[in-house]
């Protein structure tokens, strides 16, 4: 089933503008900027991609690693300008002509000349004391102030800091600073052994784990030359929609207990668990970690169609529920939409494009399953789209589940050499919040040099602001839960 085939292009620095606009001008997307230092250069690989059918292309850049300099690509994507300051902060590459270059992974008390990615950076330095605060856009005018958010919650969550600035009770604008959680993920995986970083990739974000251990296995699949049976990728298609199963039910309750509808919540998380016992019947633990290694996929045994449908009946009783309740609708209705436009201006994937009228879906623009997937797609992108996206994809979600299980012939099926090992890999996979892409480098030994990750949340944390626009600051809660990103995903 793998159809696609990868294709690499050595540019040069003064060609790179160009073959990036004639990609995007052929509808392909960015989907992983990754850059490296191999000692006596730096070299920049822009993957982009397409589909159905399925195309992959990289443009391979290198640069002098004493003054290293890129031509900008932020006036062809937005997405664009937030992976080359990511390459500014980790590498010191100068993307020229930046409109605005300021620390995205950066915080203001790292060394200004230490790079993390660098070959020589060496361990973490002495934080810098009395830095200058961060530079928040400040807005200014008549009646209006700010309100800061974090990083530190009250309550379970990851840091993250939101600036608002509010006229009354309206957003004018919210500013997010992220990257509290950066634990040095890229770095950790550079020398471990191929199957070893499965246990990293599966800890990026721990309601993704499957999506990201089967994309990284996915990569590393590619760059040994594995070709996997049938058997392995049904039940690889099987285990991402059970991961998406848990957390859409959980995100379903959720939202109704942001609107105080706390019996609504209640019975979801009732769904939710019955779904995490399920994991841990089918594979032997609830988050599926463990199930998906390099070259192979384990499970215990298969999800019965009674089981099944007894989770579809209790599932439904909860959506007719909170749709019934007055207030849940009128909360939900019209709440920080997000527009088609500028949701694909922004670059989102996943339920939050999906809901915005986006139909892109990595299971159907990058499959590895035979399936005929067609995407769910709503058009007005405010939260009750959000909540209406996540109900729809349960129920194909479950019927998917039904179907692959009865197509499963063999619980112990691996893989096979196919054609000659490579040095590197890109594995694409739709996890629940969206697409997820893993490109990994192996050396000589056959152990990673070089793993890149993307989590959908970093192409949608920027829509998350652009939402909230004329929101009322008490809706925060309720629009930033129908968005639920991931901190850790994004902060790596």
């Amino acid at each position: 089933m793998n159809q696609w085939r990868r294709r690499s292009l050595d540019v040069g620095v003064d060609e790179l503008h160009e073959l990036a606009a004639s990609y995007f001008a052929l509808g392909h997307r960015l989907a992983l900027v990754a850059g490296h230092d191999d000692g006596d250069a730096l070299r920049i690989v822009y993957v982009f991609t397409s589909g159905a059918p399925d195309e992959r292309h990289e443009l391979v850049v290198r640069l002098d690693a004493q003054h290293p300099t890129v031509s900008s690509l932020s006036d062809l994507s937005f997405s664009a300008s937030r992976f080359e300051r990511e390459l500014h902060d980790n590498f010191g590459i100068e993307p020229l002509n930046h409109p605005f270059l300021r620390p995205l992974v950066r915080h203001q008390h790292w060394p200004e000349e230490w790079h993390p990615l660098r070959r020589d950076a060496g361990a973490m330095p002495e934080h810098v004391r009395d830095a200058t605060p961060y530079p928040f856009i400040q807005v200014r005018g008549s009646g209006v102030y700010e309100i800061p958010v974090g990083p530190v919650h009250a309550g379970l969550i990851e840091p993250g800091h939101f600036r608002f600035s509010v006229v009354g009770e309206t957003i004018l604008k919210m500013t997010a600073r992220l990257w509290y959680v950066h634990r040095g993920i890229e770095r950790m995986f550079q020398g471990v052994e191929a199957q070893s970083g499965v246990e990293i990739a599966q800890r990026i974000s721990g309601d993704s784990a499957l999506a990201h251990s089967l994309a990284y296995c996915m990569a590393i699949e590619e760059a040994r030359g594995l070709e996997v049976a049938d058997d392995t990728r049904i039940l690889r298609s099987l285990l991402l929609e059970m991961e998406r199963l848990y957390n859409h039910v959980g995100d379903v309750g959720a939202l109704c207990n942001d609107v105080s509808y706390g019996v609504a919540n209640a019975r979801a998380l009732v769904v939710r668990e019955r779904l995490l016992r399920l994991n841990e019947a089918v594979t032997g633990h609830r988050l599926l970690r463990g199930s998906v290694g390099v070259g192979n996929t384990r499970v215990r045994t298969l999800p019965s169609d009674r089981e099944l449908s007894q989770i579809a009946e209790v599932f439904e009783d909860v959506v007719s529920l909170a749709l019934s309740n007055s207030v849940v609708v009128d909360r939900f209705e019209g709440t920080a939409a997000l527009s088609p436009r500028d949701a694909a201006a922004i670059g989102t994937v996943g339920v939050v494009a999906r809901a915005s009228g986006l139909r892109f879906d990595a299971r159907e623009a990058h499959p590895f399953v035979a399936d005929g997937f067609t995407p769910v797609v709503h058009e007005t992108g405010d939260v009750m789209a959000r909540f209406n996206q996540r109900v729809e994809e349960f129920r194909v979600s479950l019927d998917m589940v039904r179907r692959l299980a009865q197509s499963v012939k063999n619980l112990d099926a691996g893989s096979s050499p196919n054609g000659s090992p490579g040095r590197s890999g890109v594995g694409i996979v739709e996890g629940w919040r969206g697409v997820v892409v893993h490109r990994v480098e192996m050396d000589s030994s056959g152990r990673v040099s070089r793993a890149r990750t993307i989590d959908p949340s970093f192409f949608n944390w920027p829509a998350l602001s652009i939402a909230l626009s004329d929101t009322i600051v008490p809706d925060f809660p309720l629009a930033n839960k129908s968005f639920n990103l991931s901190y850790a995903g994004n902060d790596l």
